[in-house]
């Protein structure tokens, strides 16, 4: 009789015998008898592995001598080497004579046991090694009690300094509250915050609860990539083998932010592909490409599928910035990458208040954003329809020169020389 409910999505409320709102009544009930069991054994869980076993696995191995070619990198949630790495990673590989492990610890993506084995044998290589890269958060690696010795570099993914994140949503909705990230902070033993110009340099210190210093605008590695015209005839000839149906029309590309928390980070749906298809088939094509977090698919009918392609998984998005003619989002940060082009960006911000309860911005988001902020699917299409008459191309660059100005195509370089010196002794 439980099996029926389970199979009732949300379980919704409709008319029904009163055997079966008994067995209703009985699961929801046990249910938050769980809950409220289940709560502080997973308080006491938490603190007994951040504060106790992970911190004392880590003085366990770290008792032996430090490892002066060794190179880590971690990477939090993939279980690769990803593109805020990727750039230092080969440099280091193809150039040096580093001993160079990697870490892949999937957090949300696994389950807690693996998770757990994951974190423990990172800390064991952690405890030894000279030098570590890292581009994002883990309070797993900040609880550890580091040795001085040890270097330690965050990349991290994003740039410029958009949507708030760490300290700095301590007292809004989407964060944990101020005394939780106190206890178990997330940024901590930095020795080097690479940023994408000094403008931000101010947000990450913030976010991070960083040492004046720590954070530097000397660029991010990844934007090289943008730098090169290779690339970019990649990038078309991708798209050329995936999407045939291109036939020469322009991209517009649609890349939001997801919505809700990290582990249940959900779809925004709001774009109206039919009236796009309608106003420019003829001109563009229209592209997807959602936040990695979010696991639902674009739903595009067969009858628009010449028009409308999700390229999620199929590119990556650097590629798609690389070749797009007019980028749509909402809160991302790949719009001070996009800048870097030059090109027009329009803001789908029909949730904007809600937003700003939610998570908040580090600059007020109407007179930061560097194109036309609307709220209906009609809106945009009107811009786009007279583009070259609407964009105005100096509030582009305004916007690229503040926060992406030490993201001059020599990032990796000016990390190698800031981490390593002038002249890295394991040089090949």
């Amino acid at each position: 009789m439980l099996d029926k409910f389970k199979q009732t999505k949300y379980f919704p409320k409709v008319k029904e015998a009163a055997p079966y709102k008994a067995v209703r009544f009985v699961y929801y009930k046990t249910r938050r008898i769980k809950k409220k069991i289940k709560k502080p054994f997973i308080k006491l869980y938490k603190f007994y592995m951040f504060k106790i076993r992970y911190p004392r696995l880590y003085k366990k191995y770290a008792q032996n001598a430090v490892d002066e070619k060794k190179v880590i990198f971690i990477e939090g949630r993939m279980k690769y080497i990803t593109n805020s790495s990727e750039y230092i990673y080969n440099e280091l590989k193809n150039n040096y004579s580093f001993d160079i492990h990697t870490h892949f610890l999937q957090m949300g993506f696994v389950k807690r046991k693996e998770y757990r084995k994951l974190c423990e044998d990172m800390i064991k290589d952690v405890a030894t090694a000279k030098y570590v890269f890292m581009n994002d958060a883990s309070n797993v690696f900040a609880c550890l009690p580091l040795r001085k010795e040890t270097v330690v570099t965050q990349l991290w993914h994003g740039c410029g300094a958009f949507k708030k994140f760490g300290m700095s949503t301590a007292d809004l909705i989407f964060g944990d509250n101020r005394k939780t990230l106190e206890k178990y902070p997330y940024h901590k033993n930095y020795t080097h915050v690479t940023v994408s110009a000094p403008e931000v340099e101010w947000a990450y210190t913030e976010a991070m609860n960083l040492k004046k210093g720590v954070a530097k605008g000397i660029g991010i590695s990844r934007t090289d990539y943008f730098y090169h015209k290779e690339n970019i005839k990649t990038a078309e000839e991708k798209m050329d083998k995936l999407f045939p149906k291109k036939n020469g029309r322009k991209i517009i590309l649609y890349a939001p932010t997801f919505r809700g928390r990290v582990a249940k980070a959900k779809l925004p749906d709001e774009l109206d592909i039919a009236k796009f298809y309608k106003a420019f088939n003829d001109e563009y094509i229209l592209v997807f490409k959602h936040h990695p977090f979010v696991k639902e698919k674009v739903l595009i009918e067969d009858k628009y599928k010449d028009f409308a392609i999700d390229c999620t998984e199929s590119m990556s998005i650097d590629d798609l910035i690389c070749i797009s003619d007019i980028c749509i989002s909402d809160y991302s940060s790949l719009v001070f990458e996009f800048s870097l082009f030059e090109r027009p960006m329009i803001f789908f911000a029909y949730d904007l208040d809600n937003y700003y309860d939610w998570r908040g911005f580090y600059y007020d988001y109407k007179e930061f954003v560097p194109g036309p902020i609307f709220a209906t699917n009609e809106e945009m299409i009107n811009y786009i329809k007279d583009i070259d008459k609407n964009f105005d191309k100096q509030k582009v660059i305004d916007f690229k020169d503040k926060f992406m100005s030490a993201c001059d195509g020599h990032a990796t370089e000016k990390i190698m020389k800031l981490v390593f010196g002038d002249e890295p002794e394991m040089q090949k």
